[in-house]
């Protein structure tokens, strides 16, 4: 009887972080490049001695990378990627990675992100440009030309993300692995005013946000009846003294 407590509380435990994850793709399924987080759950056997007691484990987090959908902006600094790349961008906690292409021009020139954080190119510096020339023009590799002269480039970069990462924000992320610039321009390339939606399916993940709520209810429902039970057993043995 107490197993079935633990393995339900293991159940609850993992079922709560897979509310949260869908929580917070709900909440950017309108986010500028965001890429939703999924969860992968395991098994795990304990041996009692009696039975093999079987658990979830909490579960490990992972990005799905299929590419969000396109929107034409027909602004000249408004990049999108199509393929497996990120922008890299300087913040005052570190570098950050990012499919957010809202890139604006400040007045000394440099190219900045939505927050305002230099966007880098790929040795990883700030990008500069001439705040008096018309508006760059953008190379499928990245590169940035005005006036007919190239003048550096966008930085595309690759990351292996199954060692692990963090999120710096809806915008963003800090892989564990340090990214590498993309040397291969033809497995993926920028594509200039146009931006890419979320890759977060709408319809799907309120439709699975219903089933794992159900389901954590469910699971609330059988541990009050396993409680219940505990609580008539010890009364019954109680009475028999």
């Amino acid at each position: 009887m107490q197993g079935s407590l633990y393995v339900a509380i293991s159940s609850q435990v993992a079922l709560e972080r897979r509310l949260s994850t869908l929580a917070d793709n709900v909440a950017n399924v309108n986010t500028t490049g965001f890429r939703a987080t999924e969860i992968k759950f395991n098994e795990v056997l304990a041996d009692t001695g009696v039975a093999d007691v079987s658990f979830v484990n909490q579960g490990k987090e992972f990005l799905n990378t299929k590419n969000g959908g396109l929107k034409i902006t027909g602004n000249q600094l408004d990049f999108a990627i199509r393929g497996d790349a990120w922008f890299m961008i300087e913040t005052p906690t570190g570098n950050m990675l990012t499919r957010d292409g809202r890139f604006t021009i400040t007045d000394n020139g440099a190219l900045v992100n939505i927050d305002g954080y230099p966007v880098l190119d790929p040795g990883e510096a700030p990008i500069q440009l001439d705040p008096g020339a018309p508006a760059p023009k953008v190379g499928r590799d990245g590169g940035l030309t005005q006036d007919g002269f190239r003048i550096g480039a966008v930085g595309l970069f690759q990351a292996d993300l199954s060692q692990g990462y963090q999120r710096k924000s809806s915008l963003g992320i800090a892989p564990v692995v340090r990214p590498e610039p993309l040397i291969d321009a033809g497995s993926a390339g920028l594509l200039q005013g146009y931006l890419e939606e979320s890759n977060v399916n709408a319809i799907g993940e309120m439709s699975n946000l219903i089933m794992v709520s159900r389901a954590f209810e469910n699971v609330s429902a059988m541990m009050r009846s396993t409680e219940d039970s505990f609580k008539e057993a010890i009364r019954t043995l109680g009475s028999g003294r």
